[in-house]
């Protein structure tokens, strides 16, 4: 057990080294006919992820990491979900269950303090990476969530990795981000539907007032004495928008490109219009390794991109080494008998071409 656990560990404190940085871009978005929709990315540069979706019956149990090891809090799920996976099978980042709750974990360096472990508390203590896996299983929308949360003592596994925080939304539209801090719950609802790393998120929605001078479309004609000013090309009115790929300005970013957005008649429409959205947040490689440092050996930084459709219940994602879109329609599985299976997100780690014959 210990020896495993080492290995799990060194594993865990290596994801969330501060460079190349984790970095996740989340957004939302509501079509016409009230379908609700949420997106977001999965940044790491320092090496492939292994992700892996996974699916998990009703009655599954599953036992919490400590750092003691697999001894913490046990778990059944009530509900079946499917979720996108990081190194461990057991690690969900981002999922869906049955009742159309969505909850995803983000990267939050610097700014998070879970409370110490008590090993005395260890049958109530869940590791910060499985408490996603624990929500999914449990709740149907967020208030039961804000209310057990209080009940649970969610700790790290390795004193060395950093903290995350969380958001969870459920169909109606309501969403919830989860900072723990000085090791007690702090929820912030998120009516704009936002959600990157550090600072926290309340830090982040002050920051937006730094830029209330942007606005859609283009400036108009202006005269500077006897000088008429003209905008070079559309889209002058997000003139001074941060383009970097930190998380403040990628929060700026992703507010305002969701909030400019046209809303789209139908659920589909609108995952796909996340996709394109999410494009804007793809982080190459070479942004993240020092000059001189040789990237290691994956297409992207952005490992993932995950869109849930939390009104009809459909989970979709592409990866770094398919584009292609797929998904998960959980109406169409029998969590009452499905197996509990994790499986690659990529079977072959290569990005198809496809070839057009011309006759």
């Amino acid at each position: 057990m210990k020896s495993k656990l080492s290995i799990l560990l060194l594993g865990i404190a290596g994801w969330f080294a501060s460079q190349p940085a984790n970095a996740c871009t989340g957004i939302t978005l509501k079509s016409k006919d009230g379908t609700t929709i949420v997106a977001r990315t999965i940044e790491w540069g320092g090496s492939n992820l292994n992700s892996q979706y996974v699916i998990v019956p009703r009655g599954y149990t599953a036992q919490s990491y400590t750092p003691e090891g697999i001894n913490g809090m046990k778990f059944t799920a009530r509900y079946g979900y499917v979720g996108l996976a990081v190194e461990q099978k057991e690690f969900i980042a981002e999922g869906l269950n049955e009742a159309g709750l969505s909850a995803g974990l983000f990267y939050f360096p610097g700014y998070g303090k879970y409370e110490e472990y008590n090993s005395s508390l260890r049958t109530s203590s869940i590791a910060d990476l499985q408490l996603v896996s624990w929500i999914l299983g449990n709740f149907t929308n967020v208030d039961e969530v804000k209310d057990a949360i209080r009940r649970v003592h969610v700790v790290s596994i390795d004193p060395r990795a950093s903290t995350v925080h969380w958001r969870i939304a459920d169909g109606t539209g309501r969403q919830l981000v989860l900072e723990i801090i000085d090791g007690k719950p702090h929820f912030y609802e998120n009516k704009l539907g936002v959600l990157t790393n550090s600072p926290d998120f309340e830090w982040q929605m002050t920051n937006l007032n730094n830029y209330v001078n942007l606005f859609p479309g283009s400036a108009e004609t202006k005269s500077l004495g006897d000088i008429v000013l003209t905008p070079f090309g559309s889209g002058s009115g997000f003139l001074g928008i941060p383009g970097d790929v930190t998380p403040p300005s990628r929060f700026v970013r992703a507010a305002f490109f969701q909030t400019s957005a046209p809303q789209q008649d139908a659920g589909e429409e609108t995952v796909l219009q996340c996709f394109q959205i999410l494009n804007n947040f793809d982080i190459p490689l070479g942004v993240e390794f020092p000059s001189g440092q040789i990237p290691v050996n994956i297409p992207s930084a952005t490992q993932w991109t995950a869109v849930s459709d939390m009104t009809n219940r459909i989970i979709y994602y592409r990866t770094m080494y398919n584009s292609n879109i797929r998904c998960f329609d959980l109406n169409k599985i029998d969590f009452g008998k499905v197996e509990y299976r994790a499986v690659p997100l990529d079977a072959v780690k290569q990005q198809p071409i496809e070839t057009i014959a011309i006759e």
